[in-house]
């Protein structure tokens, strides 16, 4: 079911839901920011979950103002959707949408009943800075075919991108209109150099599982573990795969959100 949300800007967010039974999750994707990157996660955990989707503000099928995109203001997006669908929820985050799910549990810590935060990062290194600044540079150069190619390179298996080439390439073909405006997607890129709550995740109190894959060249597993080992007593699981593993392989990723809440259970 779709629900209508509008941020306290005006800006209108996306938002589905699925399931009626079972306790709340809030699904965050990743700088693509659609949430159909879950459909196969959705498909497994609705039957006995009440899961949300949301698409970020500037992707997906939500809004796209032509300014004010930051981590911190996503977060106050979701935490403002919480609110109004009925509150505190389980929060799952991958990519961008994990360092969402940091200012979620930071910065909105009674929405927040526990926090999966899955292939992603707390502070930018040197190599991030340098990978995340040439794909903004991409789009704003107008190459939105080139930042596509090198998304699929940084995010998928090789067998992946031999398997489905068709259809990756097809994405290439249509990453113009996919992403427009570039300028948008572009500040969406460099919002994530200022991300830098590493410092902060010692004030976390929820339960919090924090999930790598062994095989993730665009946010390696040690910035991963990084947030891990800054959140006290948080679960840190290594799953194989390359950085979009919850697309690859949804029935292992629900699996670890299954048995992280089932560990949990009292906090539902």
């Amino acid at each position: 079911m779709r629900i209508l949300f509008t941020a306290a800007d005006g800006c209108r967010i996306h938002v589905e839901t699925f399931g009626s039974v079972g306790p709340r999750l809030l699904l965050i994707p990743g700088l693509g920011g659609d949430g159909r990157f879950f459909s196969g996660v959705v498909a497994d955990l609705q039957r006995d979950h009440r899961l949300i989707l949301m698409d970020h503000r500037g992707a997906g099928r939500s809004d796209r103002p032509d300014t004010g995109y930051s981590i911190p203001l996503i977060a106050a997006d979701a935490a403002a959707l919480l609110t109004q669908t009925g509150g505190a929820a389980h929060v799952i985050g991958h990519s961008t949408g994990g360092a969402i799910v940091q200012d979620l549990l930071l910065d909105h810590p009674d929405l927040c009943l526990s926090g999966t935060i899955s292939s992603s990062w707390a502070r930018a290194d040197a190599r991030f800075r340098a990978l995340f600044t040439a794909r903004a540079e991409l789009l704003e150069a107008g190459l939105a075919g080139s930042y596509q190619r090198l998304t699929h390179v940084f995010c998928h298996d090789a067998s992946t991108l031999e398997r489905e080439a068709d259809r990756l390439d097809l994405a290439v073909s249509d990453a113009a209109t996919a992403l427009a405006p570039l300028a948008v997607a572009a500040r969406r890129v460099r919002m994530l150099l200022h991300h830098d709550r590493l410092a902060d995740l010692h004030r976390i109190t929820r339960p919090v599982q924090v999930i790598a894959a062994e095989d993730d060249i665009l946010t390696p597993p040690a910035l991963t573990q990084a947030v891990a080992e800054a959140i006290p007593d948080a679960s840190f699981v290594m799953v194989p795969g390359a950085h979009f593993h919850p697309m690859a392989r949804p029935t292992a990723f629900a699996a670890a959100v299954r048995s992280f809440l089932a560990r949990h259970a009292h906090d539902r």
